[in-house]
């Protein structure tokens, strides 16, 4: 067996990859199963890999596997640049916790270089 399936047809496999590569894209850190965030850091690694190269060509090959335009737009301008000199491990895998319901082991999953943005702080008018 090549992949997990998750109790998913290869329908809902692929779109469940889908949109958890394009919010790790757009958030570029989210929570998940440490199962399912093993499996799309490999898948992720590669879209990079492609924004690195950053022809037509490359673009092409990203819409085809994530037909999100915002994604690969930030993906392409922001995130692979800041990996030119790096040759792989773009990503970070960090066990968190286990979920109270069924328990399944918790992990966040982020880019390296992630710095966790400033906290806003509220106007108080008195």
């Amino acid at each position: 067996m090549a992949t997990k399936k998750f109790n998913r047809t290869a329908n809902q496999r692929k779109a469940l990859f889908r949109s958890l590569i394009s919010a790790l894209i757009i958030y570029e850190r989210i929570e998940t199963t440490l199962a399912k965030a093993k499996t799309i850091r490999g898948m992720t690694e590669k879209m990079v890999t492609l924004g690195k190269r950053g022809d037509l060509h490359s673009k092409r090959l990203a819409m085809a596997d994530l037909p999100n335009r915002k994604a690969v737009a930030k993906l392409f301008a922001t995130i692979a640049p800041r990996f030119v000199d790096r040759n792989g491990g773009y990503l970070r895998i960090v066990k968190t916790r286990r979920r109270l319901k069924d328990q399944a082991e918790l992990a966040v999953i982020e880019f390296v270089d992630y710095v966790k943005p400033p906290k806003e702080e509220k106007e108080t008018t008195k």
